[in-house]
C-alpha cells in the first residue's frame, strides 16, 4: 500500500527551521544510504523538521534524528572565545528520493 504524495506548501517559518546544510565527509557517507543532514534551529523538533523537509525539497522523509553539539571553548592568538551550540538533524528519506543540497532551493 503506497501513501500518496501530496506536495505541502512552504511558510517562511519552515525556512527558519533548516538553517544549512552540513557539508562534511560524514555527511556525504550518509547521502550514500539515503540520508541529508541539516544545522537546524535549537528549537526544532523532529515533527516540525520533518514537515520542513518535507515541504521544501518535496520528498517523503521516513526518519529524523537529531543532535545538540555543545559549543567549546577555544583560544586562538592568545584570545578566548566560544564556539555556538548547534543542532544538527540527520534526514533519513524514504527509498529512491534524493536532494541536492549543492544546487540550493
Amino acid at each position: 500500500m503506497s501513501k500518496k504524495a501530496t506536495k505541502k506548501q512552504a511558510t517562511s517559518s519552515m525556512y527558519d527551521i533548516l538553517l544549512a546544510p552540513v557539508i562534511t565527509e560524514k555527511a556525504a557517507l550518509g547521502s550514500e544510504h539515503g540520508q541529508v543532514t541539516f544545522k537546524v534551529a535549537i528549537d526544532a523538533t523532529k515533527p516540525q523538521i520533518a514537515e520542513a523537509v518535507e515541504a521544501i525539497f518535496g520528498v517523503e522523509v521516513k526518519a529524523v534524528n537529531t543532535l545538540r553539539q555543545k559549543g567549546k571553548t577555544k583560544i586562538f592568538r592568545g584570545y578566548k572565545g566560544r564556539r555556538n551550540e548547534v543542532k544538527k538533524a540527520i534526514v533519513t528519506l524514504a527509498e529512491g528520493q534524493t536532494v541536492d543540497v549543492t544546487a540550493g532551493v
